[in-house]
């Protein structure tokens, strides 16, 4: 099991993106969190199989609506969730 960050800006906020975001987790067994942040970015926070997350990543492109601009992605140290969910508020890594 692996957990990544991933930070995305563009069009991102306010057309139901993190919802796209949670269904492609959840239909892959991906656990974590999608918050939207101050900045306009949404932050993700991702566990699973390495070989998933890689296919995770590239599927968010699909998203309707959503215009991705930048993506950025790092490794964190593991964090266990039961499922995907959506956030408001603050998360330990949205700074």
């Amino acid at each position: 099991m692996k957990t990544i960050q991933i930070r995305i800006s563009g069009r991102v906020q306010g057309i139901g993106f993190r919802s796209c975001i949670k269904r492609i987790a959840t239909n892959l067994g991906v656990c974590g969190e999608a918050m939207n942040l101050a900045d306009g970015k949404v932050l993700v926070i991702a566990t699973s199989d390495p070989a998933i997350l890689d296919k995770f990543v590239s599927m968010l492109y699909g998203c309707p609506r959503a215009v991705i601009r930048e993506m950025t992605l790092k490794e964190v140290p593991p964090v266990h969730y039961q499922e995907f969910s959506i956030v408001r508020g603050p998360s330990q890594y949205s700074t």
